[in-house]
This record gives C-alpha cells, structure tokens and sequence, in this order.
C-alpha cells in the first residue's frame, strides 16, 4: 500500500512560487480531524485531557490549533514554557515534565502555576529550595525497571533510561511530599517508544492503576490524575496498519473498570502527552532535487539536510518518500537521497527504490510533522527552513520564517568582530 501525499503536484507547484523549497509543510484538516478523533477516544473519562508535547511541533500556530480542543501543553525546558504561557495556556493548562532540571526552570513553572512532574526522589529538595514550598499539586516519574514486553515481543528498555523513580523511591516520594504539603498527586511513565499497537496503552494503564492503588493505600496520597504519557506510534512505512485511538481508549477504559472503579477511583483522570501521533502524519520535508551523481552508487541531492529532517541521520529512522508527479510511476531506480552536509550519515534514503529522479523534482518526504523541524541544528552554517500551514480550505500560511544569515550571526551581535558582515 503506497502512502499518499495530503497536497498535490499542483498545489506545491503553486506554493514554491512564493516559498522556495525546503520547507516543512502541515495538514491543518488531518490535524483537526486527528484531535477530534484522539478526544473521543477518551470521552469516557470525565477529567481526560491531551497535553500536546511542545518538544515535537514546539509552534505556536499549531498549539493554538490544539488548545481548540481542549488541550493542554507538556513542557520539558524554559522556552517552551514561556512560548506556552505566551499563547494563552496557564496553571493546570501546563504539564512541567522535565529532567535534570535547572532551578529557575522550576521557578517559572511555579510561577505560572504549571502542574510539576518529579523526575527523581532527590529533586524534592531541590524544588522545595528552588521554589520556597512544595506545590499543593505535584506529579511524580515512575520507572519499573526491567523490559517492557507486548506479547512477548520486547518494546523498550526502560531500565536503562534516564528517566523516572524506582518503584521504592516513588512510595517514599509520595510519604515526603504528603508530610510537607501537597494534597493532590498524579502518575506519570513512558515505557517504549513509537509503538504501533493497541496494546501498548491499556497494558501501561495498568500497571500505573495498580501502582496508583498502593500508593493510595500504603501512604493516604490522594492521585487524582493518571499519566500515560506519550509512546503511541504512527505507521512511518507503507503498509503498515495505522494505530486504532478508539480500540486504544476502550482498552484503557477496560482496565480503569477492573482496577481503578472497585477500589472508588472512578474519579481519577487520565491524561496522555502525545507528541507523534497527533502530529506526525500531518507534516511533510518538501524538497527539490537539485544534483544526482554516479559514481559507486547512485545519488540524488536535493536541498534539504539533515538539518531539516534528522531522524534519518541520528537513528537511521525510515521516512517514506514520494516523487510528486510520479506517484503511480514504477519503482525502477534505487537511490540515496542525500542531503549537502559533510557527513556521510546525511542521507534521506538509502538503496531506496524509487521512480526515476530528474533534476527540479520534488520529493515529499513524509511524517515529519512531530520531531522533524524540532530537532534540526544549524550545522554547517545551515539554516532552518520555514514552516507553512496547509489550511482547510487550500490556501497556505507561513507560520514560521525561514532562516537568514542574521538569525545565524545574531548571538555574536555584543561583538565588533563580525559588524563587516554583509546579510543580503
């Protein structure tokens, strides 16, 4: 099955006029759409809410989009805080999920009344210093250890990750923040990444259910919210069977009656912090070819990098990429797609089989609506492409600029050394 583009040949054609390529592209209908759907998955449970995971599409336009939903933001760093608040989210709106936190980091959170999500028993003090009181509503990390398996088929390691508490560190966690103030409690645990599957969710659910039973009993701390946290994965290879929101939240809805409902928390709310699922689909790299080369393989070079998009690069990760105009063309050439960095590891593709690639094609590279511009660097001297926003009624919206040299010399700008540098 062949993954199809959310734009036509067309309709980019018209874009680039204006935009040059390479920029990230967005659906704001798939967005809409995927929202509505992921809401009501989880209609059943009263307090449910979504907190968007900033870190993946960290744009304000695409968080206002969101907070049309009722969602709210994770945070994981200052800046996304400050852009959160900018836009109008504040006090329980914000989820402060962070690690190795900075003391003005956790200042801020409080300051804005962000809901806290400990990441470690020793951060208590840390917080309580940093702050001045423990908030009268606070979250704590828990990692299990061990590895997570779904079916017997292992899904992550969460026993060498760097987040969470231990669960004897969590029950002293919990007795700690209960005898200096705080009187409401929540869970949180990410244990495996990108997963297709509706298992993932109700399986985590309960362990945090059962764990959330204990702590209610063996230390008297009121949970009133249960996080899920993100992990629900999208289908980044055709073919693949696309992750069921509805099957998922009736898992989880499953359990919340065995586990939470007899024990007389019912009341409990469940919150999720998904980055890729909301996102990722909905967003694409567009890029030109703009080289190719024969020599012991064959390339095509295009005007993106890694920059841009560097999933490929970092984890070898697959994004699919369709060759706009030749979408039902056989797959009769096998290419790198390869960005201009000097790396060797800057490539989109590699042995890719793919239409036969002329100079001025474009390529859409796919599903890089959540951690795709987000994690690009400016290696190289490179510059970070523009974000545009596919609206629902076909027109377009530049919603980030793209880089200029100034932007790159701007923190030298309390130096004389560069003031000869010519911009345009």
């Amino acid at each position: 099955m062949e993954k199809r583009p959310f734009v036509t040949r067309e309709q980019l054609e018209e874009i680039v006029k204006e935009y040059p390529t390479p920029f990230h592209l967005y659906d704001e209908k798939g967005i809409r759409e995927n929202a509505q759907k992921l809401k009501d998955a989880f209609a059943w449970n009263k307090g449910y809410r979504e907190y968007f995971a900033v870190k993946a599409t960290p744009n304000p336009f695409i968080l206002n989009i969101l907070k049309e939903f009722g969602c709210g933001a994770d945070c994981s760093s200052m800046t996304e805080l400050m852009m959160s608040e900018a836009i109008g989210f504040s006090g329980s709106d914000i989820m402060f999920s962070s690690n190795d936190t900075p003391a003005e980091e956790f200042q801020f959170a409080d300051r804005i009344g962000g809901i806290i999500n400990l990441d470690d028993i020793t951060h208590i003090d840390f917080l309580e210093k940093a702050i001045g009181h423990i908030p009268e509503t606070i979250s704590c990390r828990y990692n299990p250890g061990g590895i997570f398996k779904i079916s017997n088929d292992i899904m992550d390691n969460p026993g060498d990750a760097k987040y969470g508490m231990t669960t004897e560190q969590i029950f002293e966690a919990f007795r700690i923040l209960k005898s200096r103030g705080a009187k409401k409690f929540g869970i949180h645990a990410f244990l495996a990444s990108n997963t297709v599957t509706t298992e993932y969710y109700p399986l985590l659910a309960k362990v945090l259910f059962e764990l959330a039973v204990k702590l209610k009993k063996e230390t008297g701390a009121e949970v009133t919210f249960i996080n899920l946290s993100g992990g629900i994965g999208i289908p980044y290879h055709p073919g693949q069977e696309p992750n069921d929101i509805l099957a998922i939240g009736e898992g989880v809805r499953k359990v919340f009656e065995e586990v939470l409902i007899p024990e007389g928390m019912g009341d409990v709310a469940i919150y999720t912090e998904l980055g890729r699922f909301m996102l990722g689909p909905y967003g694409a790299l567009v890029t030109r070819a703009i080289h190719e080369k024969h020599t012991h393989k064959e390339y095509v070079g295009v005007d993106a990098c890694a920059v841009n998009l560097m999933r490929p690069a970092m984890y070898g990760a697959y994004h699919h990429i369709t060759v706009m105009g030749k979408e039902d063309a056989p797959c009769s050439h096998k290419y790198d797609v390869v960005g201009s960095l000097c790396e060797n590891n800057d490539k989109f593709a590699i042995d890719r089989m793919l239409p036969e690639i002329t100079r001025g094609d474009l390529l859409f590279i796919h599903d890089t609506g959540a951690h795709g511009y987000a994690m690009g660097y400016n290696y190289n001297g490179k510059l970070k492409s523009a974000e545009l926003l596919l609206k629902a009624d076909g027109s377009v919206e530049l919603i980030r600029r793209a880089e200029t040299p100034r932007d790159y010399f701007a923190t030298f700008d309390c130096f004389d050394v560069l003031k000869n540098v010519k911009y345009e």
